[in-house]
C-alpha cells in the first residue's frame, strides 16, 4: 500500500485512476484547486471518501507545502487543460498551465520527497506533423498547438529531472474516452447526439470532417498503464494507445448503429466544424509499453463506444420520459 497523491482527481482520468488505486489498496489523496468540500461534490461516488487537500499548481510555495505535508510515495500528475482548441484563446496561459505546473511540481518533489515515484500525463499532441505513423517514443516531435508545445515542454522536464535522480515516468497518452468524458469532446458529442436522436430529443447531429483519423482507447486502460509505469523499477517514457486508427465516420456510424439508426439519415456535415486535416495520422505504437510493462488494454474501440452509447441512451431516455420533456430540435 502506497501513500499516493493525485492531481486532477475529479477529471475523467483521475476518477478511473483513483478507482484503480483504491482497488490496489493504496491510500489516495487528491489535490484540488478549490476548497475540498466544494471539490468533493464533483467526485464520482466511489471516490467521495478519499482525502482531499487544497493546492495551487501555479504557486510554488503552495505546492511545496502540500508535498511536504502529504509526503507521498507516489504522485500522479494529471491536472491540466485538455481541450486543445482552447489553447489558442490564451497561448501563453496554456503553456504556463501545462508546462509551468509540471516544472513547479517536479521542483517541489525534488526538494521534499526525492524518493517518491512520479507519473506525468503527456499527450499525442507532442507529435503533431511528425511525418510518420504510427508514433512511438522516439518519433520526432512537431506540435501544432500551444497545448502540444506545453505538453512537449513537460515531457522534456521529465527527462531533465529524471537525469537528476528522480523516478519520473511519462505516459504519452493518445485519445481516450469513456462515459465520463465531457460532452465538448467529439466522441461524447457523437454518442450523446445519437442517443438523443434515437429518443426523439434531437432531429439531427451536426459534425465536422468524417475522414479525420484518431486512435481511441478507454481511459481506464490508459490509467492502468500509468500505474504499471510508476511501479516499474526503471522510469521511462511510454506511448499508451490502441495502435489502431479509426475515422470519425466510423465512430459516427457505429454510435448510430448501436442506437438502431443509419447515420446518413440523421447526420449533417457543418463546414464550420471542419478543421484543417492532419498531415500525419495520429496513431500510437504501444509495443514498448506492452513489452516492458506487460500492458494490454481490456477494451476494444467497439466496446468503448458501446459503453458510451449505453450510458447516453440511459440519460436520454430519462430525459425523454420526464414530464415537460423538450421537443426535438
Amino acid at each position: 500500500m502506497a501513500r499516493t497523491l493525485v492531481t486532477g482527481i475529479s477529471g475523467q482520468d483521475g476518477s478511473y485512476l483513483g478507482e484503480l488505486l483504491l482497488e490496489r489498496g493504496d491510500e489516495v489523496i487528491g489535490m484540488v484547486r478549490e476548497a475540498p468540500e466544494d471539490a468533493r461534490e464533483r467526485l464520482i461516488p466511489e471516490l467521495r471518501e478519499v482525502e482531499l487537500v487544497h493546492g495551487d499548481l501555479a504557486g510554488p510555495e503552495s505546492l511545496r507545502q502540500v508535498i511536504a505535508t502529504v509526503k507521498p510515495e507516489r504522485i500522479y500528475h494529471l491536472a491540466a487543460p485538455t481541450f486543445v482548441p482552447a489553447s489558442w484563446t490564451d497561448p501563453a496561459g496554456s503553456l504556463h498551465d501545462v508546462a509551468g505546473a509540471t516544472f513547479t511540481l517536479l521542483n517541489a518533489v525534488e526538494q521534499e520527497v526525492p524518493q517518491a515515484r512520479v507519473f506525468l500525463a503527456s499527450s499525442a499532441e507532442v507529435f503533431g506533423d511528425c511525418g510518420e505513423s504510427p508514433q512511438h517514443e522516439r518519433t520526432p516531435t512537431f506540435p501544432r498547438s500551444p497545448y502540444g508545445i506545453g505538453k512537449l515542454a513537460a515531457l522534456r522536464a521529465a527527462h531533465v529531472w529524471r537525469s537528476r535522480g528522480l523516478h519520473v515516468s511519462a505516459g504519452i497518452l493518445f485519445n481516450h474516452e469513456s462515459p465520463r468524458r465531457p460532452e465538448r469532446f467529439l466522441p461524447r458529442k457523437v454518442t450523446k447526439g445519437a442517443a438523443r436522436v434515437a429518443t426523439g430529443l434531437l432531429d439531427e447531429l451536426e459534425v465536422g470532417d468524417r475522414r479525420a483519423i484518431r486512435d481511441w482507447s478507454h481511459a481506464r486502460d490508459l490509467m492502468a498503464g500509468a500505474i504499471l509505469a510508476v511501479e516499474h523499477d526503471v522510469p521511462d517514457d511510454y506511448v499508451f494507445a490502441s495502435g489502431h486508427g479509426h475515422s470519425v465516420g466510423e465512430l459516427i456510424d457505429l454510435a448510430f448503429r448501436l442506437c438502431g439508426l443509419e447515420a446518413e439519415e440523421h447526420v449533417r456535415v457543418n463546414p464550420a466544424f471542419v478543421r484543417d486535416p492532419e498531415a500525419t495520422a495520429p496513431v500510437g505504437d504501444p509495443s514498448k509499453a506492452q513489452r516492458v510493462l506487460g500492458w494490454l488494454p481490456e477494451f476494444t474501440f467497439d466496446q468503448v463506444i458501446a459503453e458510451m452509447v449505453e450510458h447516453d441512451l440511459a440519460l436520454a431516455r430519462g430525459e425523454a420520459d420526464a414530464p415537460n420533456a423538450p421537443p426535438a430540435g
